[in-house]
């Protein structure tokens, strides 16, 4: 025979089991929110991390979407840099000084390239692939790599009067620009990418940073790069050369300073 419980101790019953299930349901909000606010630390701290090794737009990218391989053409200037020397240099001196001098000389570059929205797209030994209008369209590209050139060429200067307080040597550098269409996107393997600019123009760069070593200058430039400056860019115009994977003579202009204020 059913039990029937009176109507008052019914509504208590009732009562005490809404309050159990309250409560029960407080403490489980509480345990997510404190699990979303551990996964928000965690992924604060991988963003943190991450942007040491990627622009911010690429880590809010990924962040965002995931890692995606699609490429993208754009219009980009690329800026090659390398140590005049240095593989000969690095057989003299402690490994240890070593890499403080390079480390030292990768800070200083990077933070010229950047200050005029390039991306330091990997280095390379002791050479430095930039890009410059490969992360957003940058129709002053060609000026910002050739004032991250100049501000290389000071920063460099100034590096060399610490190292030589030190009585450690000096260093030289030389850079080449060159601007054209090229493929932009993060490519790599599974466990190593990296966003950088895929096409001739990277090779280009490279092989007009070369040539710095044969006219005895530490920056120059391709006719592509030339065309897009402003007039205040003061540039010496050498002999136009042939240059290893590339058909016909490349236009080479070096860039003695820039007149007046920017």
């Amino acid at each position: 025979m059913p039990v029937s419980w009176p109507v008052p101790a019914a509504l208590g019953l009732l009562a005490v089991c809404l309050a159990i299930a309250w409560w029960r349901g407080r403490a489980k909000v509480a345990l997510l929110r404190e699990a979303l606010d551990a996964k928000s630390a965690d992924l604060e701290h991988l963003q943190v991390s991450f942007a040491r090794f990627a622009p911010e737009e690429i880590v809010e990218l990924v962040v965002a979407r995931g890692v995606s391989t699609r490429g993208e053409r754009k219009e980009v200037t690329v800026l090659f840099a390398d140590l005049v020397g240095f593989t000969a240099l690095s057989e003299r001196i402690e490994p240890d000084v070593l890499v403080r001098i390079l480390n030292g000389y990768f800070e200083r570059m990077s933070r010229a390239i950047t200050e005029h929205r390039g991306h330091v797209s990997t280095f390379i030994g002791d050479g430095i692939l930039a890009l410059f209008g490969a992360l957003q369209p940058n129709p002053w590209q060609g000026n910002d790599a050739v004032y991250a050139a100049l501000d290389m060429r000071e920063e460099l200067a100034a590096y060399n009067r610490e190292l030589e307080a030190e009585g450690l040597p000096t260093l030289s550098i030389g850079i080449g620009l060159h601007r054209g269409g090229g493929v932009a996107a993060l490519v790599g393997s599974r466990d190593l990418m990296q966003f950088t600019v895929v096409g001739r123009i990277v090779n280009l760069a490279a092989r007009v940073q070369d040539l710095t070593r044969k006219f005895q200058v530490d920056i120059l430039l391709t006719r592509a790069v030339k065309d897009t400056l402003d007039r205040r860019l003061e540039l010496r115009e050498l002999p136009a050369t042939q240059v290893r994977g590339i058909a016909g003579e490349v236009e080479i202009f070096a860039v003695e300073k820039l007149g007046g204020e920017r």
